[in-house]
């Protein structure tokens, strides 16, 4: 295994579980010290406690990622817990719930917009600012699939995910000659724990049927190329979005 990331502070939001808790392990086993940030305090801890059984080095922090002042503690946490940041992982996100738009509830619009939207502006904001003030370094935002392709009866997060890709490439073209790099993933649909409990076993095979590869995606295929993009493999590609989705965007 590659040390590709020995030394390098990164925060991953969401990463006590499903895709986030994948590149935690990855990050980790490349070198990193990994802030695992997540809602789930207990959840962020037992990451935390596999991650070091395994030799890595990481550390919890309780965050919700709606909360612009909660983000900015969890920047500071990470800078003064492991002496600077070069990159994050903003993954943390949620699916909402389903309906068309005009039976939207709007209190739950508002919800998913402020976590998988609203979160990453506030990441980004104070994230650039400590990766700036440590050298530079890399930054990749967890879009979806659905950042550029429309999913009925999910509006809040495919419009969330739209604009998550839109905004990397803002900051992508602000930042690049100061030295950070900042790109977007969208995977596909991912076999995550999540999937399974808020799915049926009839669903779940119906959006395999969406996936010319003929399987839902893993976590850890999601977490190899989000440690490419974060990684100085990728020194050249900045602005860019990049699918890992099995062929979704294909037909």
């Amino acid at each position: 295994m590659s040390k590709r990331f020995e030394n390098k502070t990164i925060i991953v939001t969401g990463g006590a579980s499903g895709i986030g808790e994948a590149c935690v392990h990855l990050l980790a086993r490349e070198g990193a010290n990994v802030v695992v940030a997540d809602l789930n305090e207990d959840h962020a801890k037992k990451t935390v406690a596999d991650v070091e059984q395994s030799g890595g080095k990481a550390a919890a922090f309780a965050v919700d990622v709606s909360d612009p002042k909660a983000v900015e503690a969890m920047v500071k946490f990470a800078v003064e817990t492991f002496g600077g940041l070069y990159g994050a992982v903003n993954n943390a996100g949620i699916g909402g719930p389903s309906a068309p738009i005009g039976d939207y509830d709007i209190d739950a619009w508002h919800k998913v917009l402020n976590v998988d939207l609203h979160s990453v502006f506030y990441c980004m904001k104070y994230e650039l600012a400590a990766i700036e003030a440590s050298g530079g370094g890399s930054i990749v935002n967890m879009s979806s699939i659905l950042g550029t392709n429309g999913f009925s009866t999910a509006p809040a997060y495919v419009a969330s995910k739209h604009a998550v890709v839109g905004m990397t490439k803002s900051a992508a073209l602000e930042y690049s000659k100061r030295g950070i790099r900042v790109n977007a993933v969208g995977p596909g649909f991912i076999r995550t724990p999540l999937l399974d409990e808020n799915l049926e076993p009839e669903d779940i095979e119906g959006l395999v049927a969406l996936h010319p590869i003929g399987r839902l995606g893993k976590s850890e295929e999601v977490a190899t190329l989000t440690a490419f993009l974060l990684s100085e493999d990728a020194s050249f590609v900045t602005g860019s979005y990049h699918l890992v989705d099995g062929g979704y965007a294909a037909q």
